[in-house]
Formats: structure tokens, sequence, C-alpha cells
């Protein structure tokens, strides 16, 4: 069977299994559980970016685990603020977003088995998303964890993208 029509099943089955459950429930309230769960809001964003994830091994589309960790990510932000009460925090948690995307890209080079590229372009991102998160954490009043020591990690970061750019090998063509 074709990947686009094996992938057009299992979602139209994913589909009939929720719209099902959300009858049942409809016709017999008794069933709710999400209201005896003390889930909040956050939690469905979270599980948004979780049934990415499966919808993505079900259909053998591991590039699906770039948007399930944008999407979770965002979710445990949330959850997190939503618990905390700390939505200013948002002016500087953004920045762990290009992090949640180097996830997705290593998650999704395991599930393709090209996991070399992979953890290289996906650890950059995360080192580039926590780097930055520390910068405008202590600039904007968050975690002031460097103190007045935050243009350290932009020098740092510099130095790291000169030398990775010169030790990377170069295709040379003759003539």
């Amino acid at each position: 069977m074709k990947r686009r029509y094996r992938s057009n099943i299992v979602l139209g089955l994913l589909l009939l299994i929720i719209g099902g459950w959300f009858l049942v429930q409809q016709l017999y309230p008794g069933l709710r559980i999400w209201e005896d769960l003390s889930f909040s809001w956050p939690w469905f964003v979270m599980g948004t970016g979780a049934f990415l994830l499966l919808l993505g091994l079900l259909v053998g589309a591991p590039g699906l685990a770039v948007p399930a960790t944008i999407v979770g990510g965002i979710g445990a932000l949330l959850y997190w603020q939503n618990a905390t009460g700390n939505w200013e925090s948002w002016t500087y948690t953004w920045a762990l977003i290009p992090g949640f995307v180097g996830l997705g890209i290593i998650l999704s080079g395991l599930l393709e088995g090209k996991i070399r590229g992979a953890l290289s372009g996906g650890g950059t991102l995360i080192i580039i998303s926590v780097i930055l998160f520390a910068i405008f954490s202590s600039i904007l009043g968050g975690q002031n964890l460097l103190g007045p020591y935050w243009p350290v990690l932009l020098i740092l970061l510099g130095i790291w993208i000169i030398v990775r750019t010169l030790l990377r090998p170069r295709n040379r063509k003759a003539g």
C-alpha cells in the first residue's frame, strides 16, 4: 500500500476514534473524564503536540516531530506560566522555541536513521536557544543567572561560530 493511502487511512481512523469518543461523551455525560481530572487548558496544547508526534509515527512522516516538539514545548511553557501566574516571562521564554525546533530535528533524525546530521543541526539550535534564553532572561528581569556578565555569552557564541566555520571541511573545485 502506498504511503499516501496508508497516511490517509491512519488519519481517518484517528478522527473516527476521537470523534466517536466525543460523541459517546455527549450522549453519556457520566463518561466525561476531562471534567473529573484537574487538567488545565495548556494540557490541550501539549496534547496536540503529542498527537502530531503520534500521527507522524503512525503515517511514517518523521518530519512531524519538528512541529510536534514546537507545539508541545509551547504547551509546556504555557502550563508553567499558567501554574505560576508568571505571564510576563514570555518576554524571554520565547527564546526557547529554537531549542524546541532543535529537539524536533534530533527526534526526526533518530526516526529517519540520520542521527549524525540531526545532532549537528539540532544541537546547534538548542545551544543557541539556551544562550538566547540566558541573555534575554538576564536583560529582561527573569532568571538573573549571569548578572552583568551576559555579554560573555555573545562573545562565546561568536567565537564558537567562527571556529566551527573555520574547521568545517570545504568542497573545493579544482580549476
